[in-house]
């Protein structure tokens, strides 16, 4: 089978360059352009299976080119917004996009946004959902969404990775540096103080939220998911 092409549509070369290394370290084929014009010749051209689509573009914005593109093909579409505003993600997704991203961006909640689309689209996807769930929550990395009693909770990447680490190992207490080192990655050069900080967001979105676990703090070493 045939890797899964995607347009990258920014006028910002930098952006592209980093978007197709990671989607092309998926397996994915990657095609770019810089502006609405070339986006369109490229998408008629290369006849890609998904576009990542930026809203600010020359000669032509992103909702023109997601029109002309929904004219011809029900080709996924991911808006990609520096604004993050209402306004822009409400027109995206009603002008047929099937998903935004707000940049800045982490390459793992892209791929993540990636993945999810196109399983909706129909296209296969071997790697098995990443989910985990207790009493009234349910994180899903490979969606990137948390959800306290139904509801999703707006959650930023790094706090979803933590604390789908944390449950995903219930009741095993991790020190703040193995924390960093499994959540952050070897590479970061950060201190135990994010963690402390990551921690303290979590904690006000799930405080209280069920009497079947908690995320607590154990003095002196680390945190851990208890499960009661």
């Amino acid at each position: 089978m045939s890797a899964c092409k995607i347009l990258v549509v920014d006028d910002d070369t930098n952006i592209c360059e980093l978007l197709r290394l990671y989607i092309e370290k998926e397996g994915y084929e990657v095609v770019i352009a810089n502006d609405g014009e070339e986006a369109l010749a490229k998408f008629r051209s290369e006849s890609p299976d998904f576009v990542m689509l930026d809203i600010m573009l020359p000669k032509l914005d992103g909702w023109q080119v997601c029109r002309e593109i929904r004219k011809i093909s029900q080709c996924p579409i991911i808006m990609l917004t520096a604004k993050g505003e209402v306004f822009d993600k409400v027109l995206g997704l009603e002008l047929g996009a099937d998903d935004y991203v707000v940049k800045p961006f982490e390459a793992k909640e892209v791929i993540a946004r990636i993945r999810a689309v196109l399983r909706r689209a129909g296209h296969t996807d071997e790697e098995p959902v990443k989910e985990v769930k207790w009493d009234k929550l349910s994180i899903n990395l490979t969606n990137y969404e948390l959800k306290v009693d139904g509801v999703q909770i707006d959650t930023p990447p790094k706090e979803m990775e933590l604390i789908f680490h944390l449950a995903s190992n219930p009741n095993r207490v991790f020190t703040r540096d193995q924390l960093l080192d499994e959540v952050w990655g070897f590479d970061y050069y950060g201190d135990s103080r994010t963690v402390d900080v990551h921690i303290k967001r979590l904690r006000e979105k799930l405080e209280g939220v069920s009497d079947k676990w908690v995320l607590k703090t154990v003095w002196g070493v680390g945190y851990k998911f208890e499960v009661k």
